[in-house]
């Protein structure tokens, strides 16, 4: 069994080593189409770096050619084969802006599309590349809305929005929960306010979202909390704001499990808005 195993390993250090003498011949030829063809011999056994490696040696010589526009695309694919998304996406990007009617543009639009769809960064990270993603599968199923690519764009799209509302349910999150921690905040709340602008932000743009009424929820209370930190000379404007988007949350929301939450909120301040002011406080907020 041992001596098998020893036979099985020297014949796989001779594949390996003939193999690597036989890309090296290969990488050294002068000759384009030579190289093209082993590329795309490469390309199908899997090798993709190797491949990659050859096309973006021959394009240069087959630009302008039949044989370019080909040779472009699959430099592009084989790149995102090999997963280097950032580089692939430059690649794919070319061929749709050199061959905007070329044979393979609308492989190429999704297939950049998938390539900054890889290359998205987790949720806590800035979120860039995900609007990026979006904007190329977007403008893919546009062009291409009977493709058959395109339903998985769409599924694409509706995942990476689902990863962009996270992220600003987070970032408004944050802003509720630091509060007047930052000695900038001490006057008029700046952090709900930060929170407030955050979260009725990304109920106009994501209106669908599954989080709307925990966003809207984080509004009602960032409000109510920067009215509670104001001074007198914005307490009454900023408690009329609050106690309005009450009533639009429990509008909208009826069955909301923070109803009953809501209501002891405007309970407690509606005794504030009726109390008239018996001095104003010439601070600025």
């Amino acid at each position: 069994m041992t001596k098998f195993i020893h036979i099985l390993i020297a014949i796989a250090a001779t594949l390996i080593a003939t193999s690597c003498s036989d890309y090296n011949r290969v990488l050294k030829s002068g000759d384009a189409h030579y190289k093209f063809e082993a590329a795309k011999e490469y390309y199908v056994r899997g090798h993709y770096n190797r491949a990659a490696m050859l096309l973006n040696d021959v394009l240069p010589a087959l630009r302008g050619t039949e044989s370019g526009q080909e040779a472009l695309f699959m430099h592009g694919m084989a790149t995102l084969r090999a997963k280097s998304y950032t580089e692939a996406s430059k690649i794919l990007s070319m061929y749709f802006t050199d061959y905007p009617r070329g044979y393979f543009a609308e492989q190429a639009r999704y297939y950049n599309g998938i390539a900054l769809y890889e290359s998205v960064p987790e949720v806590k990270l800035d979120q860039t590349p995900t609007y990026e993603a979006v904007t190329a599968l977007t403008q893919f199923v546009e062009r291409y809305p009977l493709s058959p690519f395109a339903q998985d764009a769409r599924n694409k799209i509706f995942e990476l929005q689902d990863q962009l509302v996270e992220k600003e349910w987070l970032s408004a999150k944050l802003y509720y929960d630091l509060g007047s921690y930052f000695g900038n905040c001490s006057t008029g709340g700046s952090n709900f306010q930060a929170c407030i602008t955050t979260a009725e932000n990304a109920i106009r743009e994501f209106p669908f979202t599954p989080r709307r009424e925990e966003f809207a929820w984080l509004i009602v209370r960032a409000k109510f909390d920067l009215a509670d930190q104001s001074v007198l000379s914005k307490k009454q404007e900023r408690l009329e704001s609050a106690i309005e988007e009450y009533q639009n949350f429990i509008d909208e929301f009826p069955q909301s499990s923070h109803l009953k939450e809501a209501e002891q909120l405007y309970t407690k301040h509606i005794k504030d808005l009726e109390r008239p002011a018996v001095a104003v406080d010439q601070e600025q907020a």
